[in-house]
């Protein structure tokens, strides 16, 4: 089988789209099958408005045709809603071609804490975006009723894995700062409302690692905070299970694979109850959720560090990657062979 996943998210990024997509794609291949990534490699591209480090691809509808055309694909998987995804729904639509989609991000409230352009709006353009496929993948059941309450149709389950090799418990080391640590991890931006865990009184040290636009002016404004700059692989890991409490202060996330990686590295969470935290979290004991976020972080000290190991090894990218594969629908003329 052959499969081709058009992303506008792609490397130097570094965020759960791009790493779900690099897992997926590494996983599928260890069973055999063919994927090809159309990503923004290769294109000129232009900054994103107000967010310098997101590049978008600047490509034409022609090549985006040829691309897709000289990669023969028996499927097609269109996981963002950018420059490449648009060219690519509008060749696959133009050929009468299947594709499924995966719904990632909230562009529409992403939108809104940068423009004054309204919620409803974004949300007309991504029923319309992803309605078109034949399928959009999501990663959790309260996900899928929201948006399903929304008008998007043809919804799919679409878990997420974690390494527990790497995220492991038993990789805790001393920071050298007061305890107990609370850390957050993830892009410094107004959409991921860190000052909701930075103004909060809680005892020890707080810890954010990450970079994003934010950084500098958050810096400046909480100056007893830890501020590490982005860390990744064995550094990153060292860090989760150095800390007593991962604090995940977003309201808008579609699932925070970050919360994963957390409780692999037996660190309990601590999150408003909203999608995501909700379905990870929910009644398992391996965090708090509140909406009192100081509460949800000062109950999940008591949370004992095997319950949230125990919660993260229900999650394999090998369950991740069937379910993708169950999904798919394959070109038009194998369907009718």
């Amino acid at each position: 089988m052959r499969i081709l996943i058009v992303t506008d998210a792609w490397r130097p990024q570094v965020n759960g789209v791009v790493r779900t997509l690099e897992k997926l794609g590494e996983t599928l291949q260890a069973r055999g099958v063919d994927v090809t990534f159309l990503t923004p490699e290769g294109y000129p591209s232009v900054a994103l408005p107000s967010y310098p480090e997101i590049r978008l691809a600047v490509a034409s509808a022609r090549q985006i045709a040829r691309r897709i055309a000289d990669a023969a694909p028996d499927c097609i998987h269109i996981a963002t809603e950018g420059p490449l995804g648009l060219l690519a729904r509008r060749a696959c639509l133009a050929e009468g071609r299947s594709f499924t989609t995966s719904y990632h991000t909230r562009f529409p409230e992403f939108l809104r804490a940068r423009t004054p352009v309204p919620e409803s709006w974004g949300y007309a353009c991504m029923r319309r975006f992803h309605n078109a496929g034949c399928g959009t993948l999501v990663a959790t059941p309260s996900l899928a009723a929201e948006l399903a309450a929304k008008g998007f149709t043809h919804l799919r389950p679409w878990t997420r894995g974690v390494d527990t090799v790497l995220f492991d418990p038993r990789k805790r080391v001393d920071l050298g700062l007061p305890s107990p640590i609370f850390l957050s991890f993830g892009r410094v931006a107004v959409e991921k409302n860190l000052p909701a865990f930075l103004d909060l009184a809680l005892p020890g040290s707080k810890v954010v690692v990450g970079d994003g636009p934010d950084l500098a002016r958050l810096k400046a404004r909480y100056p007893a905070v830890h501020f590490l700059g982005l860390r990744t692989g064995e550094e990153l890991a060292a860090l989760y299970a150095a800390s007593d409490v991962f604090v995940f202060p977003s309201r808008s996330d579609t699932f925070g694979n970050v919360l994963l990686e957390a409780l692999a590295s037996g660190c309990p969470i601590a999150a408003y109850p909203v999608t995501g935290p909700r379905d990870i979290v929910g009644e398992t004991r391996c965090g708090v959720l509140s909406e009192d976020l100081r509460e949800a972080a000062l109950g999940a000290l008591a949370v004992p560090r095997e319950h949230a190991r125990a919660r993260a090894l229900a999650y394999s990218w090998a369950e991740c990657a069937a379910q993708f594969l169950a999904h798919l629908w394959p070109h038009p003329d194998q369907a009718a062979a």
